[in-house]
């Protein structure tokens, strides 16, 4: 399968939307500390963070690498297939971006990136570019938009949880 978009790799540009793309961008607050970092960093690289959301998520490998498929099913019924297209692993930064493929229902990128910031905060910032690709997701309209910032702030709540104890 092809990507649905050509600015593939783009969501490493912070604030790049191509033309015609909605942006999304949302940062959490995750905790402090390496401990947390490493944590947080493990769960995001691990698909972890995404199936204690409660959606189903199928990858062809166990761990964030370029080139690796995901399929991240939404409430049982929605399948969104994916491809990561870049990976990111440093002392203070870590995370992973993955492309719409056909069949998703946006067509796009979204990048999942957790960083320890000089005093010692940890984030998980989201950022991302889509459009509608499906004639469902474009009748949401407003509301599919809403969806898309919820899921990220849940994202963010999700990863503080999972963290919690190292705090």
């Amino acid at each position: 399968m092809s990507f649905t978009y050509d600015d593939v790799g783009a969501t490493r540009e912070s604030g790049f939307c191509p033309p015609g793309f909605r942006p999304l961008h949302v940062r959490s607050r995750i905790g402090e500390g390496e401990e947390v970092f490493q944590r947080a960093r493990e769960a995001l690289l691990t698909w972890e963070m995404h199936r204690a959301l409660g959606v189903g998520v199928d990858a062809s490998a166990d761990r964030a690498a370029p080139d690796v498929d995901v399929t991240v099913t939404l409430g049982g019924l929605i399948k969104a297939p994916c491809r990561v297209v870049w990976t990111m692993e440093e002392p203070r930064r870590a995370g992973w971006a993955y492309g719409t493929l056909s069949g998703h229902p946006e067509s796009g990128e979204e990048s999942f990136v957790v960083d320890r910031t000089g005093d010692g905060t940890v984030w998980l910032t989201i950022s991302a570019f889509s459009r509608a690709a499906k004639w469902y997701a474009r009748a949401g309209g407003p509301a599919t938009r809403g969806l898309q910032q919820a899921y990220a702030r849940r994202c963010g709540a999700v990863l503080r949880r999972l963290c919690a104890e190292f705090e």
